[in-house]
């Protein structure tokens, strides 16, 4: 009984810095949050009053509701997109690509976008797809189209594709991680019983692989709904998201009412997670 007691003492002791950390760094901000954002604001000063003022604006605006639902969306599309990509990426490098060492440099590969900025990696689409950008005229040099598109730039269809272009390396290396741990043998198994590629890949691959496309997921929605940079940039100021609602708040000095945004997106991803965590168990892959 000693000997359990010290062990657990010793433990506490151990995990002490990092739970001082953790408890000054992410639990005093949000609290913090938390608190400023049941203050009142004034166009000169902010009045430390408790009152329910910013959370009845927020619920009974439309505009709240319509960033919502575009944040969503914009969430939603990328995580299909990122997924779909990342799966395919992950699966080639684990299952078709033998050598080790080019299994590191295709990955690799993969990171290099990383080693710049996610600012200058999302504004180097800006004069790829302009309206006398390479891609619209491209398009006109070869006689598929008559006029450069508009759409290509400052608009939904930009701001998915520079999302997409900043996270899906975060779907593809927990899928990744997750395909390489896979025993080999219950592929062999699976041949040997009969099972095509695909019935193999849908039976066996894809249940195996869950843990990793839920951790992925959760980085890719983390991530497109707490952005707000990519849709300002992106859209030409044409798009809002939370984020962005959060920005403009901040830079009016009304940081009552920006907390309280920011505490519903932060349950708002909460109850996503723990919605996507009651369908895997991700523990083992942590």
């Amino acid at each position: 009984m000693k000997a359990t007691s010290r062990e657990t003492l010793t433990g506490w002791l151990l995990a002490a810095p990092l739970v001082a950390v953790l408890a000054f760094f992410l639990v005093l901000p949000i609290i913090t949050i938390v608190i400023v954002s049941f203050w009142q604001a004034t166009e000169f000063s902010i009045v430390p009053a408790f009152s329910f003022e910013n959370y009845e604006f927020l619920f009974g605006s439309a505009v709240t509701w319509k960033v919502f639902a575009a944040t969503f969306r914009y969430a939603f599309i990328t995580w299909a997109l990122t997924l779909a990509i990342g799966f395919t990426v992950a699966y080639y490098l684990a299952f078709h690509i033998r050598s080790q060492n080019i299994q590191i440099a295709l990955f690799l590969l993969c990171t290099i976008p990383f080693w710049t900025s996610n600012i200058i990696r999302m504004i180097s689409w800006i004069p790829f797809l302009g309206r006398n950008g390479l891609a619209n005229q491209t398009l006109v040099h070869w006689g598929m189209i008559d006029e450069p598109l508009e759409w290509l730039l400052y608009s939904d269809f930009s701001v998915i594709l520079a999302f997409v272009h900043l996270y899906t390396l975060f779907m593809v290396v927990p899928i990744f991680n997750t395909m390489m741990r896979i025993d080999r043998n219950l592929l062999e198994a699976a041949r040997d019983n009969g099972a095509s590629g695909f019935q193999t890949l849908v039976h066996v691959i894809l249940p195996l692989t869950k843990p990793g496309i839920m951790i992925g997921t959760i980085f890719v929605l983390t991530l497109v709904m707490g952005d707000f940079i990519t849709v300002r940039f992106m859209s030409g100021s044409q798009s809002a998201n939370v984020g962005r609602l959060i920005s403009n708040d901040i830079g009016l000095l009304q940081y009552p009412s920006a907390s309280a945004t920011a505490v519903v997106l932060l349950c708002t991803l909460l109850i996503v997670i723990g919605i996507l965590l009651r369908f895997v168990n991700i523990r083992k892959e942590l």
